[in-house]
């Protein structure tokens, strides 16, 4: 079985290619990045490409299964580049898979496409419409209309979208750090720099391990039987209090509008690289129940959303970080130099000399 994954050095890419090398049953790899790893396996066939722009068509060739994972998040400040590299980088690669006869699309869409609506357990029938006031969730919630699409015009192509909570690890520390703490907090300092920590009754979401959800796109992959939509999401739901315990911060209550206007402010300030659409997805996305991946599919996490928070946590304090282009960079020094001269929300998170 071959398989291809798109935004193979990323966060969940990183962990998804693990999964495949333990499979028996795989046995060529295709990890497709804008920026190839320096130090890659060999049991990995790299092509260094950009949706937007480059056909992949031939990278496809025989393949069962496509994992698209490639998603921009930065600049924060530029839109049009962000729906360039995301919707139209989509909307190319699925040409590209109808031209190469891919037999199973593998899309990682996001609790952000889902509509607005109380801290509630939803399943996948909930609309995904988006939060309107997010461009991240916007870009999610139409390429879940082209995954719709695709799969009506193409029914004997089986096509997955797996809609997962924040996903997070250790490796992705110093990503996570830049693309949404950006520059100014010092990593050693984290814990002590934030003596409160908001508290608000929706401040409330679910965290899973990149490793758990690289294993739920795993399972989509092999199961023939894996169509449609599925939640991933570990247990239990994080709050200020859970939230206060792990970065031993005191919860505070702050009013939601407060909490707007002040990242809309500092975003705009170039303070931190977050745009106010993030406050918007963590307070006004509901819950996800996971029930149809368990039952269909057999997917069960390995860790809780707080122990992989707590995990985040203690590894930006670290300046932990991976060893391919987007989760790599020392926590201080030139790449925070590089976050500065580029403007904080400005850059695409690119490593300066590293691969493009």
């Amino acid at each position: 079985m071959k398989v291809v994954v798109t935004g193979a050095s990323g966060n969940i890419g990183s962990q998804v290619l693990a999964a495949l090398r333990a499979d028996p049953d795989v046995d060529e790899i295709v990890g497709i990045a804008r920026r190839r790893p320096q130090d890659a396996d060999d049991d990995v066939t790299w092509v260094a490409a950009d949706l937007a722009s480059d056909d992949v068509t031939s990278a496809l060739g025989g393949a069962a299964a496509v994992v698209h994972l490639a998603w921009l998040i930065q600049p924060s400040h530029d839109e049009v580049v962000l729906w360039r590299a995301n919707v139209v980088g989509t909307e190319r690669l699925l040409a590209a898979c109808d031209a190469a006869g891919v037999a199973a699309v593998v899309h990682a869409s996001s609790l952000a496409a889902y509509r607005p609506g109380p801290k509630e357990l939803v399943d996948e029938s909930w609309p995904t419409d988006g939060i309107p006031t997010s461009p991240y969730a916007r870009a999610k919630a139409y390429t879940e209309r082209l995954m719709e699409l695709y799969e009506a015009e193409h029914p004997s192509t089986r096509v997955v979208r797996l809609r997962p909570s924040l996903v997070l690890q250790r490796a992705a520390a110093t990503e996570v750090r830049r693309l949404f703490l950006g520059p100014f907090l010092p990593n050693r300092l984290l814990r002590a720099a934030l003596p409160v920590v908001p508290d608000h009754p929706d401040l409330r979401f679910q965290v899973v391990h990149s490793s758990d959800c690289a294993t739920a796109f795993h399972l989509a992959v092999k199961d023939g039987g894996a169509r449609g939509a599925y939640n991933v999401a570990a247990e239990p739901v994080v709050d200020a209090a859970a939230l206060g315990r792990i970065l031993g911060a005191r919860p505070v209550p702050v009013p939601a509008g407060l909490l707007r206007t002040a990242a809309d402010l500092t975003w705009r300030l170039r303070l931190q690289p977050a745009d106010p659409g993030w406050v918007d997805i963590v307070l006004r996305t509901p819950l996800l129940d996971t029930a149809r991946i368990r039952r269909e599919l057999g997917w069960v996490p390995t860790r809780s959303s707080e122990s992989t928070l707590d995990e985040l946590v203690t590894g930006m304090v670290e300046g932990a970080d991976g060893d391919t282009p987007p989760l790599s960079g020392a926590s201080s020094g030139p790449l925070r130099s590089h976050e500065l001269a580029t403007g904080v929300g400005g850059s695409s998170g690119a490593v300066p000399g590293g691969p493009t």
